[in-house]
């Protein structure tokens, strides 16, 4: 009789790793003889920073209420109700059959449902047929379509008109000075 131990490893249940990348090697142009030492370079590793950051969106379903309060840098979109202020520095957009009560800041808003509150600070609104509007809006621009409803106060473009208005004022006041020379 004779005991001999097996000399093969122990098989394990793991996931093989990928093989090595082939080492990067850096090649004179063509046409020029380089007689120094060649040099490897590190393996290069992809890294998930994307050129161009896209902003999320974030989804308030249509069969959802919630209740509280949405602050960040994505997108809002609300099919469902939401009672509560939001302040997004993306775009919200209000679906239809959708409702939100409370005040809105956000870079754009879009009403096709019903927002019931003020829209203290936005780039650009759009009030679409279906939308609801109650409450006071301060915006750059608004554009409203046919069969949309507002009850409210609306101020929109005066940043663009103060910003001309100073600019108009100040080339008043050089042809005073120039045609009092």
């Amino acid at each position: 009789m004779s005991i001999w131990k097996d000399q093969s490893p122990a098989k394990k249940d793991s996931i093989p790793l990928p093989p090595e990348p082939a080492p990067f090697r850096e090649t004179a142009p063509s046409g020029a003889a380089d007689f120094s030492p060649t040099t490897l370079a590190p393996p290069r590793v992809a890294t998930a920073v994307p050129a161009a950051r896209e902003a999320k969106e974030s989804l308030i379903a249509a069969d959802i209420t919630i209740e509280g309060k949405i602050e960040g840098t994505g997108h809002v979109r609300i099919a469902g109700k939401f009672k509560g202020d939001v302040n997004v520095q993306g775009d919200l957009t209000i679906e239809t059959g959708a409702k939100l009560n409370g005040g809105v800041r956000a870079k754009k808003v879009t009403i096709a449902g019903e927002l019931e509150g003020n829209i203290e600070a936005a780039s650009q609104v759009e009030l679409l047929s279906s939308g609801v509007l109650i409450g006071d809006l301060k915006a750059g621009s608004l554009t409203v379509a046919a069969g949309s409803r507002m009850r409210g106060q609306a101020d929109f473009g005066w940043e663009d008109s103060k910003a001309s208005s100073k600019s108009s004022q100040s080339k008043d006041k050089d042809t005073d000075s120039v045609s009092a020379a």
